[in-house]
């Protein structure tokens, strides 16, 4: 039956089903359409008075912007003007546009340049419009000589973004270890450059400052990485190249970070630098040293200090570097505090479930050992259990139990450390423990060996093997030619760098700014050095000689 346009049924037709379409047609949920995320910081349309106005006299300034925006950081610590001013400006956002309203007289014939650092971003995507400076002068002349160059990091030698450079002059140098921001600063780009524009002429020192989870500008030496020129900037013409080479201060005075008990009743002490040769005393109570345990960190800025009588509120450690003493500490605690005690313990085959054909199993525990029974410890070889092997504590370090069997080929080896089996230093046991293993395969490894030239044979020099990670894991120090063989070495990519050892101390040695000592120089191999199983691989490396300043 062909419908008829003209019925009457049609036109109800028609009319129910454009109803049905509107009803459940729109209640049917669409994907948003999206498009492409917003990248683009907000951009200036214009600036009242005009950026770069000379004989400047308004006290106000309006910046006009093409999106809607937020200022970054409480209190809008990002935005800085110089020259410093007694009673800040004032910023206030309407719309589009920044109201700054100037608070204080200005000073005449003085260039001023309001530096807004990373406080403005869009509202959205919070793009934001780095480094961005309004300037202007209240005299007939802007000061416009520039600094320009880069930062790099010494332990890696790459570049380094988003650094703050920060000028001062050399009356205003001691400022770098107070509390207050630098009056002129900018930060460095995804390459690791930077600029300083709108200056006067004079003599500048310069600083590069990575700062550890701040934005303060303000350098803590305990925790954040920094770095000077060899030389102050007498500033006449725009000035090129500047180098800026971060690191990682040992802070001048020793000092405890936080001291406190853990969980099991340790007492762990953190230091602020790495302590040469440490030893610990307990002072008070006297008796305590007697029967204390000391573990001191590989990185030796750390000690884990263990008394077994816990029954004191207060404690009174010595620590001496070298024979002297340093510094003293005081832990209190309540007497009515209960700690939780497990002991548990793993070993050097956990990471990849292989051990290193030749090795010993090592298994190290959590807390040092009072005993151990080996009635309760048990070696399964496939489904054999052995016993002709030997396990003994370390005698340098007692929460290391050496384990020596002659491993074979191809089995699958499960220790089992009963419940009981170990016994820590404040009579905690370990429940059941299971670790299950194999014997690497030796033609997994291969032989490395680095034919080393050396740019100077009356200076020393210290070639490190690390991972691609960076992860140091031989170091050799040599003072002449001479082939560095790395024998039965996992067959995997490497990298490799040499310090300059200008000392002969056989370490790195790093920098320091209040003696006005830079660390010593470091070259990185940016070649991989691919180590192919069962070869033995030659690679020639020659050392360049140490850059010039």
């Amino acid at each position: 039956m062909t419908l008829n346009k003209k019925h009457p049924f049609f036109s109800l037709f028609f009319a129910s089903a454009v109803m049905a379409f509107v009803l459940f047609g729109c209640a049917v949920p669409q994907k948003p359409s999206g498009g492409p995320k917003d990248v683009t910081p907000p951009k200036l349309l214009k600036a009242t008075p005009a950026n770069q106005t000379r004989n400047f006299s308004s006290k106000t300034i309006q910046l006009d912007f093409d999106e809607y925006f937020k200022l970054n950081g409480g209190g809008y610590t990002e935005i800085n003007i110089s020259p410093s001013q007694k009673h800040p400006p004032e910023f206030k956002i309407k719309d589009k546009s920044l109201i700054i309203t100037l608070k204080d007289t200005l000073q005449k014939n003085t260039t001023y340049v309001i530096n807004f650092g990373k406080a403005i971003g869009d509202l959205h995507e919070n793009n934001i419009l780095k480094n961005f400076t309004y300037v202007f002068s209240t005299g007939p002349h802007i000061d416009s000589l520039s600094i320009s160059g880069n930062v790099i990091n010494v332990l890696t030698q790459d570049r380094e973004k988003d650094v703050t450079i920060m000028l001062f002059t050399l009356k205003q140098d001691s400022a770098l270890f107070g509390k207050k921001a630098p009056s002129v600063y900018t930060t460095t780009d995804t390459a690791g450059n930077f600029t300083l524009g709108n200056l006067h002429d004079g003599v500048y020192r310069l600083y590069a400052l990575k700062e550890n989870g701040g934005s303060e500008k303000v350098y803590h030496e305990e925790k954040d990485l920094i770095g000077v020129p060899h030389k102050t900037i007498n500033l006449q013409t725009d000035t090129t190249g500047v180098k800026l080479t971060l690191f990682k201060q040992i802070p001048q005075k020793f000092r405890f970070l936080s001291p406190g008990f853990g969980d099991d009743g340790r007492v762990q002490l953190f230091f602020n630098r790495p302590v040469e040769k440490p030893s610990l005393r307990i002072i008070y109570p006297p008796a305590q040293n007697l029967d204390k345990y000391v573990d001191i960190s590989k990185t030796r800025d750390t000690a884990l200090l263990y008394v077994k009588n816990m029954d004191f509120d207060t404690l009174k450690v010595a620590l001496s570097e070298n024979g002297k003493p340093i510094d003293t500490v005081t832990v209190h605690k309540g007497r009515k505090e209960s700690y939780t005690r497990i002991l548990s313990a793993a070993t050097n085959a956990d990471t990849r479930a292989v051990l290193k054909p030749g090795s010993d199993l090592l298994i190290n525990t959590s807390s040092p050992l009072s005993s151990f029974d080996p009635s309760l410890i048990v070696l399964n070889e496939d489904s054999t259990v052995v016993t002709n092997y030997t396990i003994k504590q370390d005698t340098a370090n007692r929460k290391h139990l050496v384990l020596n069997y002659k491993w074979r080929q191809n089995a699958n080896y499960i220790l089992t450390l009963n419940e009981g089996a170990l016994t820590g230093y404040f009579g905690e046991k370990n429940k059941k423990i299971i670790r299950k293993f194999k014997i690497e395969k030796p033609e997994n490894y291969g032989q490395l060996t680095l034919k080393v030239t050396v740019p100077d044979t009356s200076r020393s020099y210290i070639v490190e093997l690390m991972t691609e990670q960076n992860v140091v894991l031989y170091t050799t120090p040599i003072r002449q030619n001479t082939p560095i063989i790395f024998r039965a070495i996992l067959a995997g990519k490497y990298r490799m760098r040499v310090i300059y050892d200008d000392n002969n101390n056989g370490k790195w040695d790093t920098g320091s700014i209040r003696q006005n000592r830079q660390p010593e120089n470091i070259w990185v191999n940016r070649s991989i050095i691919n180590v192919r199983a069962s070869f033995e691989n030659d690679l020639d490396i020659d050392i360049p000689r140490e850059p010039t300043p």
